[in-house]
């Protein structure tokens, strides 16, 4: 019809010519379902040119007309006595919510209500009825409240409850059920038009004009309305109702997934089967039907049927939103393999973000419904974790330790104000880490990313001896807690062992996702920060092109180095730094060979040692302890020079090196100047460690990263070396020559041998972090191969706000929109520009300079689009972030 009504049912299809926007979201998918030849129950669509003024004696013979079509395709007729077909208007927006009621049962009169519950009960037909009147008075209080008739509308919204009140008490006779139906019809009727309980027909007219005004003084013109029949699953013999979805919304498997109710429509409390049990005949029609929707609309889709004396009914279709991204992988995946869709619409469809739901485990809903709980905090590390409560590294290493001995549990989860660089022992050892300082990016969030474990600041957390109160949770040390930190969605908290949902990368789909959207990158790739074997191993499962940030300082963290490296720090004899020295040289070439290993054929960026000299000393009497009892072994056994020192000499030390702002102080290559022999060692160790695993045939690409670089002097005197006023600085070439001339010497007479010590390629590069080296990268790029941008202190240093103690103000920054979002997450604006200064002027110099980003920005997807702009050839992220940097890398690549 071109009066703005339309008709559609499995064998009517709305015309082309219509304009589909006119019909709202509803309209559309029901004629979607019309377009496949579905059985969808018929309708009548008044489309948004005259769903806002509807006249109804202008449209009661088209309306009287179609509904006799719908009559003649359901088997009932509206009005009639004893098979009434009732009806429902379901309102149509164009946006996906609009906050008004679905309406049902129209047609439910005083002549059919008998017919009606005949077939479905008379208490059921009662609660319909209520349902019919429930509605109505919902669209009359809302014309109230748009008319400005306070005492009207406040007099419907009482009676609004009283009916729903009414709805809530059982009637314990079929007598009472008939009563309670007239009593409705009696004291509601006054709320209507004259006849709304006596005319199916004026019924309908009436109430359609009652929306239609209701549309028009809300302003909602670009809505349309559907009527159409409706159908029950309590109606008669072989009748059911239920809702499904395409496939498994969890594991994605190609599996119908849903629930129905035999002989039940709507009732609270009936039992409902799972959907694969609805009958062979039933189940291959839905089969059918769901996965012709997925192919249609390239996403699972959910979708509402009732089944009435043996005919299925579809009555609506739309997108799941509560489904894993495995599920979505799955799906993309199959319909990628049957050519339905291109690799480039995979790569396009999947939020990047959403990769590490596959990447941790997540807590099973079912087995937290009733234990205690605290929401809230800032996500430091998605994932779930479960373990024992520990407060300090000691304490929970020493747990750990004592629980492997006897055979128990030794999930741990390390509970404290704030974390340092000595509690990424415990963050390692553990599952999780819950903290009540910092943000994102303070250390603890930093260290669980990097270690796949979960972190999660909670700042209502007060911790006091052996226990700790988290809102109105409380918990002992060794009590056992979960940790739920989602990516979407607020962490929780809870008391007690949860159950555990584990990723499965392979099952997945994750690794065959990495490897299409790999297939899109050109010029750009994606490393890892790996600073052990076993890192390594996971970033390249996970597509890791290299590692881009070896972070030296982690490797002396484990309990059998940490004092050592303690002792050589606080060492104030020369022979005996050296012996300990030596000591760390023999770890860290181990530690290098794995990591070359692993990465055979691809560059390993190696940062020299960064960290203040202050995260490696003890921090209360514990650690103390412990280092004292190293000491005085040390000296009993004669590897010093003098005997043990006292502990107060040791102390003393520790608060000679005691620093006011250390994260700007003695670090990193300022640290090398001073006390040259530690790189040294560290050179040393990353050279022979190279050799030794090129004898095995293995393919191997140093970079060596020289840290806190300043300015283009420091890099020279770092790499090059110096001799001055008598004095000899070796840097890394130096090192490099004079280890390849004692490896010649030595192997002088095997020929093979000789050929092997000849020079390893290598590269020396830049950290870039500090606004002074962006600025001079010019100079700086003379003596570097490569820039890799550390963004974690460019941003500290170029915004002045300190990453682990933002959060005390950053909260009211945001309120007053001082500041946009996280810098600590996306690339601030004035930091991007320092990058781009830097690449741009660091490649005036060498055009062929290598750039990359290692800071904890390069997950961010937004950052990865901005680093491809700007030039650079990879970011390096955590192993468990690659997925996400590669995908978002990918859909950078499609969007140009």
């Amino acid at each position: 019809m071109d009066s703005g009504i339309h008709f559609f049912s499995h064998i009517d299809v709305i015309g082309k010519k219509v304009d589909r926007e006119k019909l709202g979201i509803r309209g559309r998918q029901a004629n979607e379902f019309a377009e496949l030849g579905f059985p969808i129950l018929p309708g009548i669509i008044l489309d948004t040119g005259i769903a806002s003024d509807i006249r109804p004696a202008e449209i009661r013979k088209d309306i009287a007309v179609l509904l006799n079509k719908c009559s003649g395709l359901v088997g009932k007729k509206y009005g009639d006595a004893e098979n009434p077909m009732l009806l429902k208007v379901v309102i149509s927006s164009n946006m996906a919510i609009t906050g008004y009621p679905a309406l049902h049962n129209f047609g439910l009169v005083r002549n059919t209500f008998d017919g009606f519950a005949a077939r479905v009960g008379a208490d059921f037909a009662v609660r319909e009825l209520a349902s019919l009147i429930i509605g109505m008075l919902r669209i009359g209080e809302r014309l109230k409240e748009l008319e400005g008739k306070k005492k009207e509308k406040a007099e419907i919204n009482t009676k609004l409850k009283a009916l729903e009140r009414l709805l809530d008490r059982t009637l314990d006779s079929v007598s009472n059920r008939k009563k309670g139906a007239e009593a409705c019809m009696d004291e509601y009727g006054g709320f209507f038009p004259p006849g709304f309980f006596d005319d199916a027909e004026k019924q309908l007219l009436l109430s359609l004009g009652e929306i239609s005004r209701m549309l028009a003084m809300d302003g909602h013109n670009d809505t349309a309305i559907i009527v159409s029949p409706m159908v029950y699953g309590n109606y008669g013999k072989d009748s059911c109702s239920g809702t499904f979805s395409s496939r498994n919304v969890e594991t994605g498997e190609k599996k119908l997934q849903g629930r129905f109710f035999r002989g039940n429509f709507n009732e609270t409390g009936a039992e409902s089967r799972d959907i694969e049990k609805i009958g062979d005949s039933h189940l291959k029609e839905l089969q059918k039907i769901a996965w012709t929707l997925e192919d249609r609309f390239k996403e699972i889709r959910q979708i509402l049927f009732t089944i009435e004396n043996g005919r299925l009914w579809l009555i609506e279709q739309s997108q799941v939103d509560q489904k894993s991204a495995r599920a979505d992988i799955r799906l993309l995946l199959d319909l990628a393999k049957r050519r339905i869709v291109n690799s480039a619409f995979v790569v396009a469809s999947m939020d990047p973000s959403r990769l590490a739901e596959l990447i941790h485990p997540v807590v099973d809903p079912a087995s937290v419904r009733n234990m205690r709980s605290w929401t809230g905090g800032i996500a430091g590390a998605p994932g779930a974790a479960i373990g024992r409560v520990y407060f300090s590294t000691a304490g929970l290493l020493e747990a750990r330790k004592l629980a492997r001995k006897k055979g128990e549990d030794t999930r741990t989860i390390l509970v404290a104000a704030s974390s340092f660089a000595e509690d990424v022992r415990a963050i390692e050892a553990s599952a999780g880490v819950l903290t009540a300082e910092g943000g994102y990016s303070a250390h603890a969030s930093v260290v669980a990313r990097q270690y796949g474990k979960v972190s999660l600041v909670a700042p209502d957390l007060r911790i006091k001896g052996k226990k700790a109160s988290l809102g109105n949770l409380s918990f002992c040390e060794g009590d056992y807690i979960t940790l739920d930190v989602p990516f979407y969605g607020e962490p929780n908290v809870y008391l007690g062992s949860a159950s555990l949902i584990e990723p499965d990368p392979r099952g997945s789909g994750l690794l065959d996702f990495i490897e299409i959207s790999k297939g899109f990158l050109r010029n750009f790739h994606v490393r890892c920060n790996a600073d052990s074997a076993r890192d390594a191993a996971l970033g390249l499962g996970f597509g890791a092109d290299g590692v881009g940030l070896c972070r030296t300082e982690h490797m002396f963290f484990a309990a059998e180095r940490i004092n050592v490296f303690r002792g050589m720090l606080l060492s104030t004899h020369a022979k005996e730094r050296e012996k300990a020295l030596a000591k760390l040289a023999v770890m860290q070439k181990e530690d290098f060979c794995g990591i070359f290993r692993v990465m055979d054929g691809k560059e390993v960026t190696i940062r020299l040692l960064d960290s203040p000299l202050h995260e490696f000393m003890p921090r209360n009497d514990e650690e103390l302890a412990a280092y004292m009892a190293y000491v005085r072994k040390a000296g009993k056994a004669g590897k010093t020079s003098r005997g043990a020192p006292s502990k107060a000499e040791v102390l003393a030390r520790i608060d000679a090196l005691h620093e006011f702002n250390p994260m700007l102080g003695h670090r990193g290559c300022r640290l090398a100047v001073s006390h040259p022999e530690i790189y040294a060692m560290q050179i040393r160790a990353i050279f022979e460690a190279a050799w030794k695993v090129r004898k095995e045939g293995v393919d191997v690409r140093p970079e060596i990263m020289v840290p806190i670089v300043m300015n283009a002097e420091e890099l020279k005197l770092i790499a090059y070396g110096k001799r001055i006023e008598g004095t000899n600085y070796r840097g890394i070439v130096d090192i490099e020559e004079e280890i390849r001339s004692e490896l010649r010497s030595e192997r002088i007479s095997d020929l093979r041998s000789s050929l092997k010590a000849k020079r390893v390629e290598y590269k020396i590069g830049a950290m870039i972090e500090l606004p002074a080296a962006a600025l001079g990268a010019a100079e700086i790029a003379k003596y570097a191969a490569f820039f890799s941008f550390g963004t974690n202190d460019l941003t500290q240093t170029a915004l002045g706000i300190s990453r682990d103690d933002s959060t005390s103000f950053m909260g009211d920054y945001t309120l007053f929109d001082l500041i946009r979002g996280n810098p600590f997450s996306e690339l601030d604006p004035r930091v991007k520009e320092l990058i781009a200064i830097a690449a741009s002027r660091g490649r005036l110099t060498r055009p062929d300079l290598k750039l990359g980003l290692c800071g904890e920005h390069g997950a961010n997807p937004a950052n990865v689009r901005f680093c491809m702009e700007a030039g650079l050839d990879y970011v390096s992220c955590s192993p468990y972030s690659v997925a996400i940097a590669i995908l978002a890398a990918a859909q950078a690549e499609l969007g140009k």
